[in-house]
């Protein structure tokens, strides 16, 4: 369970102060959890405080009752948090299976390893050896971490605008992948997203504006309000 009391996050240019994150309190536990919201609102910095990445400048956050505010992200993954970025990260030198193999934290064979490659829709064995370079597309870099993702197994797994920069084939089979691991993964998932069809797999909604929550229920409460509202078409952006 991870829980929320009270959270801000303020940063200073030049003298002023601009509060991005305003007294957040939320209880996360269910399996699959959407952050939604327009640009501005928060919702990064948000996954990134849950993350360790910043630090809040005030309240607390609580991961399965243990205070984990001042933890670092290394403490925070050491504790059960997975956080990917937007734009994953590239490793120059290190295999696909050499990633996964860290991710899991155990000793992989190949068939592990392809094991979770096919779980992503990727071909396993043209994959396994690749080198994370510039010649791997943002969708294959999306999927490869999911299945380091997947991989880890951890308590609580961030994704901070999974569907940015790809491709519409891509974007599908990344839903796909969703669903799977909504029905088979434990913990909770957290996905910062403005597309409908996330949306619409999701246990619960939480809106950001402003740096505060605006709504907060399941999807059948909240999804058709933004449907009628026309704010998914508004936030989302076109692939």
């Amino acid at each position: 369970m991870l829980e929320l009391q009270n959270v801000s996050f303020s940063v200073e240019t030049d003298g002023v102060k601009k509060d991005i994150i305003r007294g957040v309190s939320l209880r996360i536990g269910e399996p699959f959890v959407a952050v939604t919201g327009p640009n501005g609102s928060g919702k990064s910095t948000l996954a990134k405080l849950i993350a360790g990445i910043y630090q809040p400048t005030g309240g607390k956050i609580l991961l399965d009752g243990e205070d984990i505010t001042n933890a670092s992200i290394t403490d925070r993954a050491r504790l059960g948090i997975t956080f990917a970025f937007q734009q994953p990260v590239r490793f120059k030198g290190l295999t696909v299976s050499d990633l996964i193999t860290l991710a899991s934290g155990r000793k992989l064979s190949v068939a592990d390893v392809c094991t979770y490659l096919s779980e992503v829709g990727l071909c396993a064995r043209e994959y396994v050896d690749r080198e994370i370079n510039a010649s791997l597309s943002g969708g294959e870099l999306k999927r490869i971490e999911i299945a380091m993702a997947m991989a880890r197994g951890t308590k609580l797994t961030l994704f901070d605008e999974p569907e940015a920069g790809i491709d519409l084939w891509s974007f599908g089979n990344l839903i796909s992948v969703f669903e799977k691991m909504h029905e088979k993964k434990g913990g909770s998932i957290i996905i910062i997203s403005h597309q409908e069809r996330i949306l619409n797999i999701a246990d619960r909604i939480i809106v950001l504006a402003g740096g505060e929550v605006k709504e907060d229920g399941t999807k059948d409460e909240i999804l058709p309000s933004l449907l009628t509202k026309g704010t998914c078409a508004a936030l989302a952006s076109k692939l």
